[in-house]
Parts: C-alpha cells; sequence; structure tokens
C-alpha cells in the first residue's frame, strides 16, 4: 500500500479492479491523465477547485463533503462495501501511515492473506468467495 495510490476521493486504488487487472493496467488516479481509464481521468472530484487551491492530496481536509463523493460513497457501500468518506476521514483524524497499515489488515483474503479487489466477491489470487 502507497500513499500515492490514494485517489482525492479516498478510494485506494491498489484495490481497485483497474490497478490489479493484467492487461490495459491503470497506475491509479494519481498518475498522469494519459494512463487513467477515461472515467478517472474526466472525474469531477479529483479536479475540485476547493482541494487543487488548497493543495489538499485528498478530499480528507474539505469542511464539506460534495454531493459527487456521497453519492460515489453511497454507491461503494452499497456494492462493493467500502467507504470513501470512511476513507477520509480516517485520514483527516489518524494521518496516511495508520490509514495505509489498515488498508493492509482490512484488504487481505481470509484464505490466501492476498489483497483482495473491492470491486470483485472473489479474491483475485485465489478465486475464494470473500462474502
Amino acid at each position: 500500500m502507497k500513499a500515492a495510490l490514494i485517489a482525492p476521493c479516498g478510494m485506494n486504488c491498489r484495490l481497485c479492479h483497474g490497478y490489479i487487472r493484467p492487461r490495459n493496467k491503470c497506475l491509479g488516479c494519481n498518475a498522469p491523465d494519459s494512463s487513467k481509464p477515461k472515467s478517472c481521468a474526466n472525474c469531477k472530484i479529483a479536479a475540485c477547485e476547493k482541494r487543487i487551491q488548497n493543495g489538499w492530496p485528498t478530499c480528507a481536509d474539505c469542511d464539506t463533503f460534495c454531493q459527487r463523493l456521497k453519492d460515489l460513497d453511497k454507491r461503494y457501500r452499497s456494492k462493493y462495501r467500502m467507504s470513501m468518506i470512511e476513507n477520509l476521514i480516517i485520514l483527516r483524524d489518524h494521518g496516511m501511515d495508520f490509514f495505509l497499515a489498515q488498508q493492509e489488515r482490512k484488504f487481505r483474503c481470509p484464505s490466501c492473506g492476498e489483497i483482495i479487489c473491492v470491486h470483485r466477491s472473489k479474491c483475485p489470487s485465489c478465486e475464494k468467495p470473500l462474502w
């Protein structure tokens, strides 16, 4: 887990299907636009003027989360059992090192111990069901 893979919205790109897939691999939301999937390259959350003007790497320091982020968080909580806003609050309250250590523990396959993908219900390494 690396700080460079934490997207402005709080997504840990290391857990994203686009990052771990073998072909047409995404390099993460903080990579140059040419290496991102179209959906990430055009992300309105990453383009937030308030975040950019304040020099914040993520939305964690923002006093109000925008509706786009709230909608994304709602979708991820219901479909993928992960919360962007929870990630941002942990980042804000405990810092990057704590957050990365927590992610390292939280997103491991209980069967093989490898890092899982939040977008899949099976471990990408051993194919065992995660939930």
